[in-house]
């Protein structure tokens, strides 16, 4: 009975439609209450520059977080986004607009912190916990693969509560929840 728990939920994972997500990668599924997880939401309220969809990610190596990094910049402040005023949906379109480059993504930006005291030797055995977002894009797919993390983790039903479109989601009220 309780392989057959597992399989179901295993079923599950994989019935999520990403936008993206590389061929034989997988993402892995926290609560939100694991330490990291929070490490990473904790990271995007501090720090986040982006109002609508807040993001946090932490790398951890051997139980230490090395590296930090919160999505946005002020481009969007200043400038607007060229992607809203064109409705292109999300995950695409980065290059038509300087704030929502993958430059200001909290994936790369944690992967740079971690690297001015790390070596990619180090990053290969890490992990990387992103909190505020669903799925990754292909540009901090391909930064997380060309550092060499194996493990992204997720938190536990964010493709119901980061997804706009989702009767359930949480954007805008990201920081009221305990």
């Amino acid at each position: 009975m309780q392989n057959t728990l597992k399989l179901l939920h295993m079923s599950d994972e994989n019935a999520i439609n990403y936008p993206y997500l590389p061929a034989g990668e997988k993402i892995i599924y926290v609560r939100a209450d694991n330490e990291y997880m929070q490490a990473a939401r904790e990271f995007a309220l501090k720090n986040s520059l982006d109002k609508v969809m807040p993001t946090g990610s932490v790398i951890v190596l051997d139980g230490k977080v090395i590296g930090r990094g919160a999505n946005g910049s002020d481009y969007h402040d200043k400038h607007g986004c060229e992607r809203v005023r064109r409705n292109i949906p999300t995950g695409q379109g980065y290059e038509l607009c300087v704030g929502c480059h993958p430059k200001n993504h909290s994936e790369p930006k944690a992967i740079a912190e971690a690297l001015k005291n790390y070596t990619k030797e180090d990053l290969a055995k890490s992990e990387l916990y992103l909190w505020g977002h669903w799925w990754l894009c292909q540009p901090c797919w391909n930064a997380i693969t060309e550092a060499g993390i194996k493990k992204v983790y997720l938190q536990t039903d964010s493709e119901k509560h980061f997804n706009k479109n989702h009767i359930e989601n949480i954007v805008g009220t990201q920081f009221n929840l305990a």
